[in-house]
């Protein structure tokens, strides 16, 4: 989770007798150094540099240059299987109240025609961080707090650590395939994409990743872009990471968003010849939560036009949110109905979906499972 950039209340820092800079959203026309935990300046008259340190109480700078910025020291630390200790970044649009000099963010994912930006990154050895671009959406126009749904792009991972949630898949996007990995932190969702192996520049469409995330469920064309922002994610080390280039331009004169129709929901049909189901439920937990990844087979000799699952889980589980499907829980009973786009399942096709829970106590995954009230096999 990216933590608010704070009002200053100052334009210099002393810090071991020295003076370091602390920008006030003024426009650094020469390098710049950064110390304050969450202090920022603009860049080319049009974006924001923040140091945005908000995981450890130590000390960490940046150098900002007209292009970008260099980590120049970091001094904390955290575990690798928690948060990291900051966010440094570039980001247009809006971050906490923080908004870029002149954006058109927030606007409607409708009215979005093109949304395009490149970065350039420089690598360094024995640190563990993420180089990540960041794409945040909402269902309101929101320029404060945490917007809904995070859009993580991993170009480059070191050390021992790994995206929110599990995996669920791949895709092919700017020419490249990404692992694609889905979850919540209890603030947000996230969706991530993890290349393979390093990439140090690219040069892409944001809004190929945005519609991607929509064709997931997750998002529908009347959210809105807040901001996207590019930087690192330290967990230990990491100076002399540094993005040498950013550019981004989010264009509107798309078509608004239309309200559709009342529609009938299809009926429900059970599953032909008994055991007609087959469901993989895969999950992933921790000390206190869990996500789990639900795939539903059609085992059956005729098309599912719909369909409901439910299932009891283990004490101490408790759905918290959901995609991909209308998940509710009444007790321990889980009942799952598809979404639009995944109500009709061939005979042989897959449907599915995921969701998030807290968890009291030991994990286990639930044993059974019926589909439209017919007994499911489990694989």
């Amino acid at each position: 989770m990216k933590r608010p950039l704070r009002a200053l209340l100052a334009t210099g820092l002393l810090l071991g007798g020295s003076l370091v800079a602390v920008a006030l959203g003024g426009n650094a026309s020469a390098d710049t150094q950064i110390c304050e935990q969450y202090g920022s300046t603009v860049i080319q008259s049009r974006y924001v540099v923040q140091n945005n340190r908000w995981g450890t109480t130590a000390q960490q700078c940046i150098n900002v240059t007209s292009t970008g910025f260099e980590i120049t020291t970091q001094n904390g630390s955290a575990p690798t299987n928690g948060a990291p200790t900051a966010y440094p970044s570039i980001f247009l649009g809006c971050h906490y109240t923080n908004c870029s000099p002149g954006t058109n963010l927030p606007i409607q994912v409708s009215q979005i025609s093109s949304a395009t930006s490149s970065i350039s990154y420089r690598y360094v050895s024995g640190a563990t961080y993420n180089a990540s671009y960041d794409i945040w959406l909402d269902p309101t126009p929101k320029r404060d707090g945490v917007a809904q749904m995070e859009i993580m792009i991993w170009l480059n991972r070191q050390g021992q650590i790994q995206p929110i949630g599990s995996v669920v898949g791949t895709t092919t996007l700017a020419g490249r395939t990404w692992e694609v990995w889905r979850g919540s932190n209890g603030s947000n969702n996230v969706i991530s994409y993890v290349a393979p192996s390093a990439i140090s520049s690219l040069n892409f469409s944001v809004l190929d990743f945005i519609n991607d995330v929509r064709n997931r469920g997750a998002i529908t064309n009347s959210w809105y872009l807040t901001s996207i922002q590019a930087g690192f994610e330290p967990w230990q080390g990491g100076v002399g990471l540094a993005v040498t280039s950013f550019s981004a331009a989010v264009n509107g004169g798309g078509t608004p968003p239309t309200t559709p129709p009342p529609t009938t929901p299809p009926p429900t049909t059970p599953p032909p010849g008994g055991a007609g189901c087959a469901v993989k439920y895969t999950p992933n937990s921790w000390n206190n939560g869990f996500t789990a990844d639900v795939q539903i087979t059609n085992t059956g000799s005729s098309a599912l036009n719909g369909w409901t699952l439910t299932y009891n889980l283990p004490s101490g589980q408790q759905v918290t949110n959901a995609w991909n499907a209308t998940v509710s829980q009444s007790g321990s009973t889980v009942t799952a109905r598809n979404v639009g786009h995944n109500g009709s399942v061939a005979p042989g096709g897959t449907a599915s979906f995921g969701y998030q829970g807290t968890l009291s106590g030991s994990y286990s995954s639930p044993t059974s499972f019926s589909l439209n009230g017919a007994t499911c096999t489990r694989t």
